[in-house]
């Protein structure tokens, strides 16, 4: 459940940034994203395990630059498109670096003795790569509707929705598919 946690403020900004609301959820995106690095650093989290809010953090703070600079652009209209692209940049560029951004987060619930272990590592990267597939999907599928349609709302609700669930279903139950191969 604290891995989910990162995801808040990407989640709420995702519901307020709506048409002219894109900088008020900008705002709101990154207000949480600090408050949750704040409280993330005095609990002695390392940064490997605020991949996500650091990240929301940078995106949202370009979000509120690029509002004020630029009130009347079009980029509102793929905002839920730029969210996962930018999702999907985490992911691809945290494998890149070798430092799957799920590996921090699966620290915090994991038991001490399997951290260092290979098979850890390569579990996190399974995992960083499905969610690293998922974003690039979503961003892809939503950049495509919202061109087609910019008021497609079902299907963008529906694809923002399955964007964070399907992997998150990944996530739960992959690790558990492991350990019964290994058992068997």
């Amino acid at each position: 459940m604290r891995g989910l946690i990162g995801f808040l403020p990407w989640i709420v900004y995702g519901f307020i940034a709506t048409g002219d609301e894109w900088r008020w959820g900008g705002l709101v995106g990154l207000g949480i994203a600090l408050v949750l690095i704040a409280w993330d650093r005095a609990q002695g989290r390392g940064w490997d395990e605020t991949m996500v809010e650091t990240t929301a953090a940078a995106f949202f703070a370009l979000v509120v630059l690029y509002s004020l600079l630029r009130p009347d652009s079009e980029l509102p209209r793929y905002g839920p498109a730029l969210l996962n692209a930018a999702l999907a940049l985490m992911a691809w560029g945290s494998l890149a670096l070798r430092t799957p951004f799920t590996l921090g987060i699966a620290r915090a619930m994991a038991p001490e003795e399997v951290h260092g272990t290979a098979a850890f590592r390569a579990l996190n990267t399974v995992i960083t790569r499905f969610w690293a597939v998922c974003f690039t999907a979503a961003a892809t599928a939503l950049a495509v509707v919202l061109s087609l349609d910019p008021y497609a709302t079902a299907l963008v609700i529906t694809i923002k929705a399955a964007t964070f669930a399907v992997p998150i279903a990944f996530t739960v139950r992959y690790p558990k598919a492991v350990r019964r191969r290994l058992r068997a």
